[in-house]
């Protein structure tokens, strides 16, 4: 192990040179620009390159090697108040642990930790040296504070006086820094299966506090340390572990946020140039699963997703993309979403199953974490803001929990009034949903709001439904059958050690055309890019809405609404972003109206008629099916009127002469009854009555 004694002394003529070499101008900067900058960043690899012993040693033992690197910058001409409180800050550490694998050899060195912010508590002052007033001569005495238990002196350091006490805390002769506890998580990508991830708990202070959020993937170095269990006042002999935070790295923001060099940059312009390019990445997206183009399209657009925009009102509108995939089991929805999930830089996967509505937006819980303080614990659609959220089996959460996703979708926030705790989390996701019908299968003769477990009003937040049905078709089937055998036989290959070349003909089948990392990289060029609406596809758009809604005349079903246009735009810009176009044209705005299209016509036809009526969607039921409902509780209020209730037989009767089959009918009355529209005053009399509201 490399001496810290010998070298001691040779710490800050080491560090002063390494100043002088690399950091002058940070230094200068420093000094010009107190109090908004107080610290100097140093690069551990930089270090490590000037002198590997000294980085070592900052490694082995950080708290003397610290000080001297401090000691050497205030050699430099600073102003006075800036070497009161100048930080130097270690960052970039090559080798990263992660919490599961630290041990008690590394208490007391410097590690540098990668996680998620799973918890965060207020930023408040911290008492870090205590001025004591003597209550009997006035005298002050101070006292450095170093853990949580307040410290106070034995006795007044006057010299006349010398008592024991007693002393009161004078907060004018007080210093205070502000601190704050985070609670960082294992990033559930690096999870293997049936692992738990574990936390661990950092201090954090001065500029650092209040400088990450519940959501946030970083890189956390710092000293750590060991804090003794205490049992009802009893001492254990068992430790644990928190983090003295030295400096804090905020990576994997978002898309755009990814390191593109020059030469990547260079390959994503020559590759947007290339023919078809937008073909190109709709091939790239889950490549192992047969067919399905016009949902990965849908999905290639989702990743690029609109540009969000601030209007001069202040209002918000979103740029992520929704879609929801609704289909029959084992046609590989799951397979889907988890590929989008490891294509994006913040994904989360979620199932609806096991998911409640802390779980997906946010709760605040009161704990020892946060000192018996109540503290916010951030959900999934919060952990995955600037990213993709996926959330399967969406049919099988319960309603209260589906109900915290409308806020989230639409607004992109998710509110907690809780305990005094107001707060506003961000949750600018998009979000991929998957469900199963409600009966196992799809009925292609009933409408898509009565065989989805879902509220109309979560529904009408999708940017695009799209319906995925198993029906038996020879060619399909056939090449699927043949996808799936080469898939199987290309992971045999690869398992069992045969030639690589081999092995990458076997795998061609599934090799995305444009390589995973490639296409992250690209995605992230094309989020920079903000593409403005030309005059022909604004036209386009005009043309299309105005002319659907045309169709709806009075008393007429809904076809459109102006949810659908702005959702139009969000994919003409992604589909812009595809190309790396600054200008969203009229062959971007005929795709998207194409593949909305295709959405309206599965999902937004009311089955009875035929005709296009996004109430299915909006409100759950046609229009034809309000009509019929209005129409029973106008009979049904007619027969109180005049026998005191209604038997089922005789509105069967009036309701036939109007022009409604008998089993809708029934099937209506049997709607109201659960809904509780309508009841029967004696149980199976088969009489009903209006609910008085």
């Amino acid at each position: 192990m490399y001496s810290l004694v010998c070298m001691s002394g040779d710490f800050k003529d080491r560090w002063a040179t390494f100043f002088a070499r690399y950091y002058e101008k940070q230094i200068l900067k420093l000094a010009s620009e107190y109090p908004e900058i107080n610290c100097i960043d140093v690069d551990y690899q930089a270090l490590q390159n000037f002198d590997i012993a000294l980085a070592d040693a900052l490694i082995d033992g950080p708290i003397s090697v610290l000080r001297s690197a401090h000691d050497a910058l205030l050699e430099y001409d600073l102003p006075i108040e800036c070497k009161l409180d100048v930080e130097v800050r270690i960052v970039n550490v090559s080798d990263k642990t992660k919490i599961r694998d630290l041990r008690s050899d590394h208490v007391g060195k410097l590690v540098s930790i990668e996680g998620l912010v799973r918890k965060a508590t207020e930023v408040r002052p911290k008492l870090t040296e205590a001025g004591f007033e003597c209550l009997s001569c006035g005298n002050i005495t101070s006292v450095e504070q170093d853990d949580a238990k307040l410290k106070e002196p034995a006795e007044c350091s006057h010299r006349v006086c010398g008592k024991k006490g007693p002393f009161k805390l004078n907060f004018a002769h007080s210093k205070f820094v502000d601190a704050q506890k985070i609670r960082l998580q294992e990033s559930p990508e690096g999870l293997k299966g049936g692992e738990q991830p574990q936390t661990l708990d950092a201090n954090v202070e001065a500029t650092l506090a209040g400088m990450v959020f519940p959501g946030d993937r970083v890189v956390m170095t710092g000293l750590l340390r060991v804090a003794q269990r205490q049992y009802q006042n009893v001492k254990s002999t068992t430790f644990d572990l928190f983090l003295e935070a030295n400096s804090i790295e905020i990576e994997d923001k978002e898309f755009r946020d990814i390191e593109i060099s020059g030469e990547d940059e260079s390959k994503i312009v020559e590759l947007a140039k290339t023919a078809g390019i937008d073909r190109a990445i709709v091939r790239s997206i889950a490549p192992s699963i047969f067919g399905y183009e016009s949902v990965k399209e849908a999905i290639a657009l989702q990743l690029f997703s609109g540009v969000p925009k601030k209007l001069p009102d202040g209002s918000h509108v979103r740029g992520d993309i929704h879609i929801l995939l609704v289909g029959d089991p084992g046609i590989g929805k799951s397979q889907l979403l988890r590929y989008v999930v490891q294509l994006a830089p913040r994904g989360i996967y979620a199932s609806g199953k096991s998911s409640t509505s802390a779980g997906l937006t946010a709760t605040a819980i009161k704990d020892e974490f946060g000192d018996g303080r109540w503290t916010l614990e951030a959900g999934a659609l919060v952990l995955a803001d600037q990213g993709i959220a996926a959330v399967d089996e969406m049919d099988k959460m319960r309603s209260e929990d589906r109900s915290s996703l409308h806020e989230a979708m639409e607004q992109q926030t998710v509110s907690v009034a809780k305990a005094g705790i107001m707060a506003n989390l961000k949750s600018r996701c998009a979000l991929l949903g998957a469900a199963n019908p409600r009966y196992g299968r799809f009925d292609p003769y009933e409408s898509i709001a009565e065989q989805i477990n879902m509220q109309p009003t979560l529904l009408s937040r999708f940017d695009l439904i799209f319906v995925l049905t198993d029906v038996p078709n020879e060619s399909t089937d056939t090449g699927i059958a043949k996808h799936i055998l080469q898939s199987h036989f290309a992971g045999e290959l690869a398992s069992s050690g045969m030639p690589n070349q081999e092995v990458e003909a076997a795998m061609s089948i599934i090799s995305p055309e444009i390589e995973a990392e490639l296409l992250r990289k690209f995605i992230g060029y094309a989020k920079r890019v903000n593409p403005i609406l030309t005059e022909e596809a604004k036209q386009q758009f005009i043309d299309y809405y105005v002319g659907l809604r045309r169709e709806g005349g009075e008393g007429s079903p809904i076809p459109i609404t102006a949810r659908q246009l702005e959702a139009l735009v969000r994919l003409a810009e992604a589909s812009a972003r595809m190309r790396l176009s600054k200008w969203v044209t009229l062959e971007d705005a005929k795709r998207v109206i194409q593949i909305v299209e295709a959405c309206l016509k599965e999902v937004g036809v009311d089955p009875e008629t035929g005709k296009r009526d996004f109430d299915v969607i909006a409100v759950g039921k046609s229009k034809s099916q309000q009509e019929r409902i209005k129409s029973i509780r106008d009979i049904i209020r007619e027969l109180e009127r005049e026998a005191g209730s209604a038997h089922i037989d005789t509105i069967v009767e009036r309701a036939s002469k109007l022009g409604f089959e008998k089993d809708k009918v029934e099937a209506e009355i049997a709607r109201l009854v659960q809904e509780a529209a309508i009841f029967e005053p004696v149980r199976y009399s088969r009489n009903y009555r209006l609910t008085q509201q």
